[in-house]
């Protein structure tokens, strides 16, 4: 019961404003994702997702310097 709770006051969250089915499909999808995301693989994939975004903001900024000049 306690986790129906967990589940639904995190949909709630991510869901924002977006109120309804989204918010209780992305609470009852949390967990799973949890699980699946912190795996040796997983981490390996966001911490890849999370360098190429660092590489794609750090080029734009230094496209717009250059183009400035």
């Amino acid at each position: 019961m306690f986790g129906n709770l967990i589940r639904a006051g995190i949909g709630s969250r991510l869901a924002g404003r977006n109120q309804g089915l989204k918010g209780a499909l992305l609470g009852a999808a949390a967990p799973w994702l949890a699980r699946r995301a912190f795996t040796p693989l997983g981490l390996a994939a966001l911490g890849a997702y999370g360098a190429k975004k660092y590489y794609d903001r750090r080029r734009a900024r230094r496209d717009i310097d250059v183009n400035a000049v």
